[in-house]
């Protein structure tokens, strides 16, 4: 571990942060492609909430058994397992792109994204467990704000590159790549110079391990509504997944267009990413969070009305921008007040809040959708996501007073 100020020195770090960028790749040139090749299929906004209903399934049964297997098995190891199922996910679904596997059914696109929901499930707890251990303590926020960088890095460049590729290499070589990161991921986990935690030598029964996680996170009011104000904002403004939808319906542009769309978000989230490594957030970090949410609705909002591209993608641009505070001060208090033989469940119960509502919210978005239609649905969320920022003001006034030098 690095004796000096900056977590880029520390060499366990930087493999972290190869295998968090590749995972990303992977996840989301996938994402993309899949999104895009159901809708060629289908034209029915359902079909993509679909999607998200595929992985959030078997991620939502398979994520509390995660945080305690990360807990009491090597991480590194389980990480790798992982990653190969991200691969074999990817290589199914670039079977089923070439012709070699019929999708005329669509069963084996939406099983092959429920595979890739289990081994995602294990995804974010290894990132977070193996964080604090390449990293000193006061290390924690500047280190944070880095691995958002990457992590929105990733989300910028996914999107992107699969949107090329689509168009101009096909579906099929656009989730083979994919499964080359995911390999590199699982490589860079293997290769990660780190001191692992000795693993408990009486391993508690695993029920009770997670109800203590829970516990944990349900008792402690300031991270509980952290999550809780995160998994909703994703959940009711979850436009970004009717894309593909809008790209075609409402915009008339190609999978390009797509790939520019997708990575809108993350482009904000870099940015403010880039200066909050710099600056980091201290005094008044809860207030600017509720106000990120806040911007974050009015921004689903104008880009559920829009009918131009450059318009569209520069309120996801601002919705990202908005997104990319509330991950940094989420991950910063998480990994502030999480004592390190728990840091796996607490991690998986923050993908059960955070990530799940991810492929929930694409699921809400399509029901709505049909039901609404594409515009109403979008402009119904924003103004619901501003609604859960107003609440939280409200009841939960230890995360309006929020001061992260009080975590130290």
């Amino acid at each position: 571990m690095s004796e000096t100020g900056s977590p880029l020195q520390s060499i366990g770090f930087r493999w972290l942060m190869l295998y968090r960028i590749c995972t990303l790749l992977s996840y989301q040139m996938v994402a993309v492609t899949v999104g895009w090749h159901i809708y060629e299929i289908t034209r029915d906004p359902w079909s993509l909430g679909l999607v998200g209903l595929a992985e959030v399934i078997p991620f939502f049964c398979v994520a509390p058994f995660s945080g305690y297997l990360v807990d009491h098995l090597p991480r590194r190891k389980l990480g790798a397992v992982a990653c190969t199922v991200l691969a074999a996910n990817a290589a199914v679904l670039a079977l089923v792109a070439a012709g070699v596997i019929p999708s005329h059914a669509l069963w084996p696109i939406y099983a092959a994204i429920a595979v890739g929901g289990i081994g995602r499930s294990f995804i974010g707890p290894v990132h977070n467990a193996l964080f604090a251990r390449v990293l000193r303590r006061e290390q924690f926020v500047r280190g944070a704000s880095i691995g958002s960088v990457v992590f929105q890095t990733g989300l910028v460049m996914g999107p992107a590159i699969g949107g090329v590729l689509i168009a101009a290499i096909g579906k099929s070589f656009t989730y083979a790549l994919a499964t080359a990161f995911a390999l590199g991921a699982a490589g860079a986990l293997l290769w990660m110079p780190v001191t692992e935690p000795a693993l408990p030598q009486q391993r508690g029964p695993i029920f009770a391990s997670i109800a203590e996680g829970l516990r944990f996170v349900f008792g402690h009011q300031l991270l509980l509504a952290a999550l809780a104000l995160d998994m909703f904002a994703v959940l009711l403004g979850g436009a970004i997944s009717l894309a593909p939808a809008f790209i075609k319906d409402i915009l008339h542009e190609g999978p390009e267009a797509l790939g520019i769309l997708r990575a809108a978000p993350a482009l904000g989230s870099v940015a403010v990413a880039v200066w909050l490594s710099r600056h980091p957030l201290q005094t008044g970090a809860g207030r600017i969070l509720l106000l990120a949410v806040g911007g974050f609705g009015l921004c689903m909002i104008g880009f559920g009305l829009s009918t131009v591209l450059w318009l569209s993608a520069l309120f996801l641009l601002l919705s990202g921008v908005c997104d990319g505070v509330s991950v940094v001060v989420r991950s910063t208090i998480m990994q502030l007040t999480t004592p390190d033989e728990m840091r796996g469940r607490v991690s998986s119960v923050n993908s059960l809040f955070v990530s799940s509502s991810n492929e929930l919210g694409a699921f809400y978005a399509g029901s709505m959708a049909r039901l609404l239609g594409l515009v109403h649905a979008v402009v119904l969320g924003g103004f619901a996501t501003i609604a859960v920022a107003g609440i939280t003001v409200w009841k939960a006034p230890k995360l309006r007073r929020l001061d992260l030098r009080e975590l130290h």
